[in-house]
């Protein structure tokens, strides 16, 4: 993949929570089906995270994930769930739903996870949400318009959804070489040593907090992928400041294996 001389170095960040303003996009841009997809899908889009009693604030907002199957199983990226937590002080996995300033907190369990694909999947209490469908990634072609909804600035003003559209750039292995051997680290060095798989990579700029967000169709609703990291430039505070608007999206595809392992 040629990188113009503008955008190097480069390092490949995850979209993890952080403080950073977002956009949403006007509705003329696609007419009126962009509209009724994004209302149709926004009550399936959820929050991630922790909550403990004893901590301030006590919930710790990790990312976004989207409601799939019986509308108790979420999916969201790997590295958004914490491998560890703090049992000892009954820290706990939670799902976020509803809207505005008062949202719905719900218990959450670890039902599957694929580290090489960054995808994980939760099992939530109470009633079902409504589910989002998957759509088939292989018929994904380079140039098609795709919109991804997750929580870019957290619940910093409240528990809103953004939309953000994109364009499928490119469909490109996921390990990506490195100008030179300063640039290796061990997460690049871990990456050669796995097969490599295409990811979808975007126009549309990602920000801290989209991790876990579903890639769909803007007419059918259709989900084709998940939202998982974004390129920098320089260092990773950069992602906030500077944004290099090239985003990627782990297919779909994925996701039907995982389910799989409930």
């Amino acid at each position: 993949m040629n990188i113009p001389n503008t955008f190097r170095p480069l390092l490949a960040i995850c979209l993890t929570a952080g403080t950073i303003c977002g956009f949403v996009f006007s509705s003329s841009l696609w007419g009126s089906e962009l509209v009724q997809t994004i209302e149709d899908s926004k009550p399936s889009i959820v929050g991630v995270g922790t909550v403990q009693k004893t901590r301030s604030p006590q919930i710790n907002f990790l990312g976004t994930g989207f409601v799939l199957d019986d509308g108790l199983h979420i999916v969201t990226n790997a590295h958004v769930v914490p491998e560890v937590l703090d049992t000892a002080n009954q820290e706990s996995h939670i799902v976020i739903t509803g809207k505005g300033k008062e949202p719905e907190l719900r218990s959450a369990t670890i039902a599957a996870i694929d580290k090489e694909h960054d995808l994980a999947l939760l099992r939530i209490s109470g009633t079902p949400l409504p589910a989002m469908q998957l759509g088939d990634a292989s018929k994904v072609r380079e140039g098609q318009s795709l919109i991804f909804t997750g929580f870019p600035i957290g619940m910093i003003l409240g528990f809103y959804p953004v939309t953000h559209r994109a364009m499928i750039s490119s469909i490109t292995p996921i390990i990506l070489p490195a100008h030179n051997s300063r640039q290796l680290n061990a997460r690049m060095i871990s990456q050669l040593q796995k097969p490599a798989y295409a990811v979808f990579q975007l126009d549309g700029t990602a920000y801290p907090g989209s991790s876990g967000s579903p890639l769909y169709d803007p007419e059918t609703g259709l989900v084709y992928g998940v939202i998982n990291m974004v390129f920098i430039k320089g260092k990773k505070e950069a992602a906030l400041s500077n944004p290099s608007g090239i985003t990627y999206a782990i297919p779909a595809n994925y996701i039907h294996e995982l389910l799989k392992r409930k």
